[in-house]
């Protein structure tokens, strides 16, 4: 339980203010907050299951340039696609509103790639060295869920007072910002 509430309060407190968080409440002005939640969830589990491995075997051995220019090019990749928009037919809106597939998969994908290398997954490694692996793998994984959804509250609230066209010029520059500091931070 130590490790546990340790890695908990750890990562909560590292969380806050972090792109991650930035990234949820952006994800949340686009999509329903179940997904969102969801994929941060899925991505944050498994890359701290990843972490606390790698903390019980080795410690800090991760290429991490080529992770965070890969993770940088992704962003840019959603920004323009957050520009570019999509039209939907009438069927197709409603199959939409149905549907959570695509949200939680650009979700999932976007959250495992920005935390690969992340100073979360670098505190969660450095905690899985000095305390159990699964109590470091549940805290930090329920630290980052729960500031993250302080985000994602925050986005809801910001999506039903903003025009969607402010919303995704806003995503847009917020995916583009992402990405060129990632890269900009591998690279310098």
């Amino acid at each position: 339980m130590e490790a546990f509430w340790i890695s908990l309060g750890v990562i909560f407190v590292a969380e806050l203010g972090d792109k991650s968080q930035l990234m949820a409440m952006t994800f949340a002005t686009r999509f329903k907050p179940w997904p969102v939640l969801a994929g941060i969830t899925i991505a944050t589990a498994v890359v701290h299951l990843f972490s606390v491995g790698l903390g019980g075997l080795i410690g800090d051995a991760l290429p991490q340039t080529a992770i965070a220019i890969v993770a940088g090019i992704a962003f840019l990749g959603f920004a323009l696609w957050t520009l570019r928009g999509d039209e939907l037919s009438e069927e197709e809106s409603q199959k939409a509103q149905r549907t959570t597939r695509h949200a939680l998969i650009a979700v999932t994908v976007a959250f495992f790639l920005s935390e690969l290398g992340d100073k979360t997954m670098l505190a969660t490694i450095t905690l899985a060295t000095q305390h159990g692996w699964f109590g470091t793998w549940i805290g930090s994984t329920v630290g980052m869920v729960a500031a993250d959804a302080l985000a994602i509250v925050v986005g809801r609230m910001l999506g039903k007072h903003l025009p969607e066209k402010v919303i995704r010029y806003a995503a847009a520059a917020a995916f583009a910002l992402f990405g060129a500091a990632l890269i900009l931070e591998a690279l310098l």
